[in-house]
């Protein structure tokens, strides 16, 4: 699989460009910051700014609205933050290691792997809440992952980016249809999963999220700082061997960090589109291709696009409310076409 352009030596950023840059990740910042107190606010009823400080800082459980706020608009505004950037960074990633800008966590098997095991485990054994099927989505993403790389590691070229895409494409295509199956076969089934197969953040508490928090965010965490060997793989394979990288070890280990991340995302959210497609181009178009600031900013844009999604869903059928999976699938699927489009002319 190739990179749609040659890559370029990256220019020299100066003093003043790095100080800019670094103003710009206060910048998204502050506005993650802003747009998480909106999230606390806006909702099916209106909830002012001093409930929604007091549920934080001051937290009386016989008020309503600070119970509201602390029960169920907290979590859901946390896991939608960590849960965008978590994404976002997954998809430069993979973006990076691939050198293909259509490339998506999903590309390895991991949400066919974790809805296949939700799905499984609920029809199954009866299981009815998040939290209990939190661990299932978690183990079927790791293990079809792993399936992944088993297949696109036979053959005597090894683990090729190619390979490992048309892996994850017929795994995914082969689980789909068993989990179609079994959402045909047993109505209870599809009732209880239908919100978490159309990637939502209601009805998770805190105590489920920090379960998987150390593979979120420890992982999100390790690859934020691969930028200068994603930065070297984008050169490409001759150039980064010249320069003494081991490029197996390196798309070895950032890959499996990107499943370690997507797996407990998806397990907590349910197979969320587009924000590690579309977060890495929007980024680039800001500040270049420097994977060491893009993987940052991606991370700030993941987290502010996730949760002005779950925000809009909640306005645009009041008091009803649209998945955050389905809101990123309405804006990401015009620009995956225009990104297709964009490709293929620079291809000519």
């Amino acid at each position: 699989m190739q990179g749609v352009q040659p890559a370029q030596p990256l220019a020299r950023v100066n003093g003043a460009g790095i100080a800019w840059r670094s103003l710009g990740l206060v910048i998204g910042l502050a506005a993650v910051i802003i747009v998480g107190l909106l999230s606390l606010r806006i909702g099916s009823i209106d909830i002012s700014t001093r409930d929604a400080w007091n549920a934080l800082f001051n937290y009386n459980s016989d008020v309503y609205n600070e119970t509201v706020v602390r029960t169920l608009r907290l979590p859901r505004t946390v896991i939608a933050i960590a849960v965008g950037a978590a994404l976002a960074i997954a998809g430069t990633t993979m973006q990076g290691v691939t050198r293909n800008p259509l490339a998506d966590p999903s590309i390895l098997g991991v949400s066919s792997g974790a809805t296949f095991a939700v799905v499984t485990v609920t029809y199954y054994l009866h299981l009815s809440t998040p939290s209990q099927y939190v661990w299932f989505a978690f183990i079927g993403a790791l293990a079809a992952s792993l399936l992944v790389f088993a297949i696109g590691s036979t053959g005597q070229d090894g683990a090729s980016p190619i390979k490992l895409a048309l892996a994850g494409v017929v795994l995914s295509a082969f689980l789909g249809s068993w989990t179609s199956a079994l959402l045909l076969l047993d109505e209870n089934t599809l009732d209880t999963v239908r919100f978490w197969l159309a990637g939502s953040v209601v009805g998770r508490d805190l105590a489920t999220f920090w379960s998987l928090a150390p593979f979120l965010i420890g992982g999100s965490l390790v690859l934020l700082f691969l930028g200068h060997q994603l930065n070297v793989l984008d050169l490409g394979d001759d150039s980064a061997r010249a320069l003494g990288m081991q490029t197996g070890r390196i798309r070895l280990i950032c890959s499996v960090l990107v499943v370690i991340v997507v797996g407990a995302a998806v397990s907590i959210a349910g197979p969320i589109a587009f924000v590690g497609l579309a977060t890495p181009h929007i980024v680039r178009s800001i500040v270049g291709p420097d994977y060491r600031w893009v993987l940052p900013y991606s991370a700030l844009a993941g987290a502010l696009l996730l949760t002005v999604a779950d925000i809009s869903g909640r306005i645009l059928l009041r008091p009803s409310e649209i998945q955050v999976g389905i809101m990123t699938a309405l804006v990401g699927a015009p620009f995956l076409i225009y990104l297709a489009r964009r490709t293929v002319m620079e291809r000519g």
